[in-house]
């Protein structure tokens, strides 16, 4: 593995090493090595808020699978292999809502199963509680409901099949 950048996109915009092609998608967009990984996980109240920056009708499902299929083939474009994370629980957390969540369920099965990727990381399976699956397992987050602890993003990268990366 050559280097690992992990940048927000879409507040700030790319840094010049992701890549001049990444546009602003409000996406967290991390590279490793000649792989581009994709998800959109808010990340602090700042990038949480970033829908709001769009105007017109507000993004939905079809909105956010059509991003993810557009940095996907701006990627292949360039030789990147692209892999898709699932977007985390975030019950309990202020930003919770039923319709949010829902629709977090819908973009995760689509990723899941579309096969537009050439590996999925399915960080929704291993934060969720099995006895709310709306919410981070209780030993993973830091206490909002939303970030993940130290515990939280170790199991993260324990969950990582390596050999996407090869």
């Amino acid at each position: 593995m050559d280097s690992v950048i992990n940048t927000p996109v879409g507040l700030e915009g790319p840094t010049p090493q992701a890549g001049a092609w990444v546009r602003t998608w409000g996406a967290s967009v991390i590279a490793v090595g000649n792989d581009l990984v994709l998800s959109f996980a808010p990340r602090t109240e700042k990038t949480a808020g970033f829908l709001s920056m769009f105007p017109g009708s507000p993004v939905d499902v079809d909105d956010v699978i059509a991003a993810h299929l557009q940095l996907a083939a701006r990627a292949r474009a360039h030789g990147v292999k692209v892999h898709a994370a699932t977007i985390a629980p975030y019950g309990g957390s202020e930003m919770y809502s039923a319709e949010g969540d829902k629709a977090r369920e819908q973009v995760n099965a689509w990723i899941r199963t579309s096969g537009a990727f050439d590996g999925v990381l399915d960080f929704d399976a291993v934060w969720r509680d099995p006895a709310d699956p709306t919410r981070i397992r209780g030993d993973l987050h830091m206490g909002d409901g939303l970030h993940g602890s130290d515990a939280g993003y170790a199991a993260l990268a324990e969950s990582m099949d390596l050999s996407f990366f090869d």
